[in-house]
């Protein structure tokens, strides 16, 4: 099979034998991609620095018949982001943007959309600063895997939510009316749901002077993360890190 190219941000690596990595890549021309970088861990020629989590890569790799997993021959890196400094708040953070893509994005299934997405939050992500970039990517990754609701009305009544209050279900899609909601339900206020608009009308390069502390559209964060999990059978580890976190 011929070598194949593509731009990659990494996302995970895991050992493999002794001088081996496993290595998931999130690359633009076919998606997910898992392969082996053989001696990895002694051949700084071949991968150097790229295999550390969401490096912006140029990856080079070869798929076998009847192989799952493909034979990665080099990483270019494109971009680091060890080329800021790697606070605690950008390491979960940096971490949680993998955790996402590498749970929600089905194999050898390209989405460049998605991978447009993931390279202009990175960019907005260059120091300790995350709560923007992460709302940011939450909401729009939600939208782009197909689960994330209306957001303008009930789902049990169908009335309008606009200028009224909200409150979401860890166990139930969509948002209701105070009328039709759920025992043990939270609150989504309206500033979060305007927020969540504008999101969705500008890039994210657009909010960066904007201050953002953490209880800022903390529950707008909350009720997607709700959304991914459910839909993904289990729980989302940085996400917990990022809610206990005092940063």
């Amino acid at each position: 099979m011929p070598l194949k190219e593509s731009e990659a941000v990494v996302l995970r690596t895991y050992p493999l034998r002794e001088a081996d990595l496993l290595v998931t890549l999130f690359t633009r021309t076919e998606g997910k991609v898992r392969g082996v970088a053989r001696a990895a861990k002694k051949s700084q020629r071949r991968f150097g620095g790229a295999l550390e989590p969401l490096t912006y890569v140029r990856a080079f790799y070869e798929d076998h018949e009847r192989q799952e997993l493909s034979r990665l021959d080099a990483l270019e890196v494109l971009e680091s982001p060890l080329a800021s400094e790697v606070s605690y708040p950008r390491a979960v953070a940096l971490a949680h943007v993998a955790e996402l893509l590498d749970e929600l994005l089905p194999d050898r299934e390209s989405n460049d959309a998605i991978f447009r997405l993931t390279l202009s939050v990175l960019h907005a992500m260059p120091g300790p600063e995350v709560w923007m970039p992460i709302t940011y990517f939450e909401l729009w990754l939600t939208r782009l895997v197909g689960f994330l609701p209306e957001l303008t009305e009930c789902i049990v009544c169908g009335r309008s939510l606009n200028g009224s209050r909200a409150y979401f279900h860890a166990l139930a899609d969509g948002l209701t009316c105070v009328n039709d909601k759920r025992l043990a339900s939270s609150e989504i206020s309206s500033e979060s749901r305007m927020l969540a608009a504008r999101m969705f009308r500008a890039p994210v390069e657009s909010f960066t002077g904007e201050a953002w502390p953490k209880a800022r559209a903390a529950d707008l964060r909350k009720f997607l993360v709700q959304i991914l999990q459910r839909h993904i059978e289990k729980k989302i580890v940085t996400a917990g890190m990022l809610v206990k976190g005092s940063f």
